[in-house]
């Protein structure tokens, strides 16, 4: 009876650990291009990159004329953080995670003592845009319903990541209805 027993716990635990596996799976479901340009930020991780604003054009805007620094940094299996900095502002960075629905960008907005601000983690999932195909150096992520919930105006905001590895610049830009709403392109800090 014992050994019965003592079968059928090794047996339902087996079974637990193999279903609770699945449920945490470290493989994605990513499409050959996700995984590649998930990939090739990771390759990078310790790069900075240093920019400006390119759209608006606009002496208003709040990024207007300051300096504008990523490092890609936090590179593990499951995501890569870039945190972003404009000007002596540091509280924002970019979180790209892999999901089993695809790529997902998340902005995550801190105050200087590091609690969370009102407007934080929105973002969406990597998908097509206006008919135009995600690669492993450029993934377009489209506002999801968490993002609708905490900004409705935002519904239709697309964001844009890309690496150019021939001029060595990274771009970030939104569009919102389908049009420019802010663009920003950073150059690699040659290492030392």
């Amino acid at each position: 009876m014992k050994t019965q027993l003592k079968t059928t716990t090794v047996l339902a635990s087996s079974l637990l650990l193999a279903s609770c596996a699945c449920f945490f799976s470290p493989d994605y479901d990513l499409t050959d291009e996700e995984a590649a340009f998930f990939d090739n930020l990771a390759r990078m991780c310790g790069s900075q990159f240093i920019g400006e604003s390119t759209y608006p054009d606009d002496p208003d805007h709040d990024f207007a004329g300051k300096k504008l620094v990523a490092t890609i940094d936090g590179c593990g299996p499951r995501y890569v953080s870039i945190p972003f900095h404009v000007g002596e502002d540091k509280s924002r960075t970019w979180l790209i995670y892999k999901t089993d629905n695809g790529l997902r960008l998340r902005h995550d907005h801190r105050h200087e003592d590091g609690t969370p601000d009102e407007q934080t983690l929105y973002g969406g999932y990597s998908a097509p845009y206006k008919g135009e195909k995600p690669t492993q150096y450029k993934q377009f992520f489209h506002a999801d319903d968490y993002t609708f919930e905490m900004i409705p105006e935002a519904q239709s905001n697309v964001w844009m990541l890309e690496y150019n590895p021939e001029t060595e610049e990274l771009t970030y830009y939104l569009e919102r209805h389908q049009q420019p709403r802010y663009k920003a392109v950073l150059k690699l800090v040659e290492e030392k």
